[in-house]
């Protein structure tokens, strides 16, 4: 009887068991939102889903609060990909209750968090900042194992590119 319970207790969660042990281990997440580049996401885990917070003055995710689906995509202890899933993205509006619930772990689990937690989860309330939910949606689109392509992309533009100069010499360099 109570082996039955656990395993309808997994299944509730709506992911496989190596999505379900990824997110367990996620510190960070690449995230697509419809059909955009993946990017790197600073999520916490919890009861089954991934909590990833952005808006002013925290990371920037552009889509992502006003999406309901996204792919995301975790890595492994070895620091590959290992599974790309779907997810139900839901957005936690401030005051109820699950806002209560996750706000305050999520904004615990902060790195550099300016303040208490209770200030910070004021400032995200205040300031609009989108608290989204991450959830297992289906079955995972790769798995474990190496992927079929290797996903490479050009690097996309960006100001923090520098012209890299020759470097500098004192004396002249005599060659043999």
């Amino acid at each position: 009887m109570r082996e039955n319970a656990r395993v309808t207790d997994e299944n509730a969660s709506g992911g496989t068991p190596l999505v379900d042990e990824a997110m367990k281990k996620a510190a960070v997440a690449w995230v697509s939102v419809s059909g955009g580049p993946a990017l790197a996401l600073w999520c916490a885990p919890l009861e089954g889903a991934l909590l990833v917070v952005s808006g002013p003055g925290e990371q920037a995710a552009p889509g992502l609060a006003d999406a309901t689906e996204a792919q995301v995509t975790l890595r492994g202890d070895h620091g590959g990909r290992i599974v790309t899933w779907p997810a139900r993205v839901t957005r936690l509006a401030p005051g109820t209750d699950a806002w209560d619930t996750a706000a305050p772990l999520v904004a615990a689990k902060r790195l550099n968090a300016p303040g208490p937690t209770a200030d910070l989860v004021a400032r995200w309330a205040a300031e609009g900042c989108a608290v989204n939910r991450l959830a297992p949606a289906g079955e995972p689109l790769t798995g474990a194992g190496l992927p079929s392509d290797a996903q490479t992309e050009e690097p996309r533009e960006t100001p923090a590119v520098r012209a890299t100069r020759k470097p500098f010499r004192l004396h002249r360099v005599r060659r043999r």
